[in-house]
């Protein structure tokens, strides 16, 4: 039944086969059985843990988020913790944080099944992956940039808002890059950032 402990070893090949299967196929199209094949487990497995496909994903993509997160998080302090040139340790920062990371790409192509497949999955789970992944970045970007403010490195209001426009204009802008130089853009959002939120001379 529902509940049945599975040995640590035998759970963690289930997160990270699941992981793999989703990230190939999406939420909708990953099948019991193709989950079970993957981890190497038997679908009784399956069901005994989690009872049905809903409640396994959840899992997934909350443990994979928080991994992930963390290992982003970790970039964050590093890069913003200490700032002395905005410009120049933006710049780091954002390329940081633009550079491809092999060690979260299933994470990211499981993220992009999920935005597809977002009408097919139960909001309290997407409202879990935010909360335990981007949110979570997200805060300790903003911590960092509130602490800087308070000390008149940058003028700032809201600085959930400015940290949300810091990862636009760097990270995002390079991911949607139309073929220019990712160093180009990534100096071209930070003079945009640091025009909106620059201190004043």
């Amino acid at each position: 039944m529902k509940g049945v402990l599975v040995r640590a070893d035998k759970q963690r090949a289930l997160l990270d086969g699941a992981l793999r299967v989703v990230a190939r196929d999406g939420f909708s199209r990953a099948s019991i059985s193709a989950l079970a094949t993957e981890a190497g487990v038997s679908t009784r497995t399956i069901y005994n843990q989690y009872g049905n496909k809903g409640a396994l994903f959840r899992a997934v993509i909350l443990d994979s988020s928080t991994a992930v997160a963390d290992r982003q998080i970790t970039v964050v302090d590093r890069m913003l913790d200490r700032i002395v040139e905005p410009f120049d340790d933006l710049v780091a920062f954002g390329e940081a944080w633009a550079k491809p990371d092999p060690e979260t790409a299933l994470h990211f192509a499981m993220i992009r099944q999920v935005n597809a497949d977002s009408d097919h999955i139960d909001p309290e789970v997407l409202g879990a992956w935010r909360a335990a992944g981007p949110d979570r970045v997200r805060a300790a970007i903003a911590a960092h940039l509130r602490r800087h403010a308070d000390s008149g490195l940058f003028r700032i209001e809201n600085e959930r808002i400015a940290a949300l426009h810091l990862i636009a204009l760097t990270a995002r802008t390079v991911q949607a890059d139309a073929g220019i130089d990712s160093g180009e853009l990534i100096r071209a959002g930070v003079r945009a950032f640091l025009a909106a939120y620059g201190a004043a001379e």
